[in-house]
């Protein structure tokens, strides 16, 4: 249980340390999932060693891209439909070792 407000000291706040993430072998990762998606496919890449702001940047470009719609999740971009092969021109551009990963 936290504290959240006390009456003498008024509202508490605790700060929260940045998630840790464990370094990757910089290889950038990108599989498509359809599990637990209602069959609906997405394509996941990992292996991007950068903060989430960076992350969303680059999630960002992705979408643009792709011309769809994605979201970050836990150190992770998820990018909706099958288009690994735009992500990986794209990345490969940015200068990123790629690698197609499951089926």
């Amino acid at each position: 249980m936290t504290l959240v407000y006390s009456t003498g000291v008024g509202r508490v706040t605790e700060e929260k340390a940045p998630v840790q993430r464990p370094k990757g072998d910089g290889i950038v990762r990108i599989s498509r999932q359809t599990k637990g998606r209602k069959g609906k496919g997405v394509c996941i890449v990992t292996g991007l060693d950068l903060d989430d702001p960076q992350l969303k940047l680059v999630a960002a470009e992705l979408k643009k891209v792709c011309g769809c719609g994605g979201a970050v999740k836990d150190g992770t971009i998820e990018i909706q439909g099958d288009n690994r092969d735009k992500i990986k021109q794209h990345l490969e551009k940015k200068g990123h070792t790629v690698k197609l990963a499951g089926g």
